[in-house]
């Protein structure tokens, strides 16, 4: 039988020695005791949602290269934001990040602004963000609170109610151990500590600096927690694609429109996506909504499955040839189109979704 501890106040002090020690080196973090910029805290937040630390480093590494500082961010064209984008997911954070940029260097001289209340006035700034900038950025006072720290709050404190019904209290919690002293390392400590140590699966207790601090390691039910309410089952829609060659070797891109999903990404010319009664009432889908009238022939690959964060996707690719002289149809939005060559779709802002279209089309070229 293990013997109890007794448990002792959780203290900013020992996470704060901990984090001394053992904090992650990233490339958007400032050396031990420097002055952190606040471009590349804001840059590397808005590109870690929803995201891991993993998959962003290239990219933030390619976005300082090409951006260095928030003037330079601002200047650049949409465009090639997108661009530099494609593949990250989430493509309404780079117009954000873009319109964003812009508005601080018009209505803040280029300088974040330091309060809350206005930072989330600007574009993609939510609670966490504006928080995380206060704190990591300026090193005020901020309760900054990400799917690690709720993680860790539900260990320490052993919350049994599951997310998200629980974020409210996990928020309160967290509060009641920010410290005013160093909040920008407290924040980045407590974030290392759930995402090295306080993991999801087989957290490293023997090796956390708040073990006896834990009420959830004390009644060993720590890899129950958080708990997490079922998510219902995601729904499918289904499209196409119409994957269509010119006589001169380039394919025909349209950029998308400028919001909703995706939007402001090039694609491979698509139909709605709708659902499977909508599929059945439709008929001669294809033909309608085609950008060329040609001779449509389905593709014999397998349909490309894609899943975004509400649906699951299903494309079946339909392609066709063209003269140089062939007008596209109403459908097509001519003044979205561009034809582009072949070799060069890799540099379009094309999105995972459209790149795996282009790959499995190029698969049976």
């Amino acid at each position: 039988m293990i013997k109890k501890v007794s448990l002792t106040a959780p203290g900013s002090e020992q996470l704060l020695a901990w984090y001394d020690k053992h904090r992650r080196q990233m490339p958007w973090r400032s050396e031990a005791g420097g002055t952190p910029d606040p471009y590349p805290v804001w840059l590397s937040e808005i590109m870690l949602q929803q995201t891991t630390v993993a998959t962003v480093g290239p990219y933030f590494e390619k976005f300082i290269r090409r951006w260095p500082r928030l003037e330079d961010f601002a200047a650049g064209n949409l465009d090639d934001v997108l661009k530099m984008w494609a593949g990250l997911g989430y493509y309404a954070r780079a117009r954000n990040l873009h319109k964003c940029a812009g508005i601080v260097m018009a209505d803040f001289g280029g300088n974040f602004p330091r309060s809350q209340k206005q930072l989330l006035q600007l574009p993609g700034i939510g609670p966490y963000t504006a928080a995380a900038l206060m704190a990591i950025a300026f090193d005020r006072y901020a309760v900054v609170v990400d799917g690690n720290v709720e993680r860790v709050i539900a260990r320490i404190f052993a919350v049994r109610k599951p997310l998200p019904h629980s974020k409210p209290a996990l928020k309160k919690l967290a509060a009641s151990l920010t410290p005013h002293v160093r909040p920008g390392d407290y924040a980045q400590a407590i974030m290392d500590l759930g995402a090295t140590v306080c993991k999801p699966k087989n957290p490293q207790c023997p090796i956390c600096p708040w073990q006896n601090s834990c009420c959830a390691y004390d009644q060993g039910i720590q890899e129950e927690l958080p708990k997490k309410m079922t998510k219902p089952s995601k729904p499918h829609r289904y499209g196409t694609a119409f994957w269509l060659q010119r006589e001169d070797g380039k394919i025909l891109l349209r950029k998308r429109a400028p919001s909703g999903l995706l939007g402001a990404m090039m694609e491979i010319p698509s139909s709605p996506w709708i659902d499977q009664a909508q599929m059945s009432a439709a008929k001669n889908q294809p033909a309608i909504h085609a950008p060329v009238n040609a001779c449509w022939q389905k593709d014999g690959c397998e349909a490309v499955k894609h899943t975004f964060t509400h649906f699951h996707l299903k494309i079946s690719i339909w392609r066709a040839q063209t003269g140089m002289s062939t007008k596209l149809t109403q459908a097509a939005d001519e003044e979205r189109c561009s034809w582009v060559d072949i070799n060069d779709l890799d540099t379009q802002a094309l999105p995972t979704l459209m790149r795996k279209i282009a790959q499995a089309a190029l698969s049976r070229s």
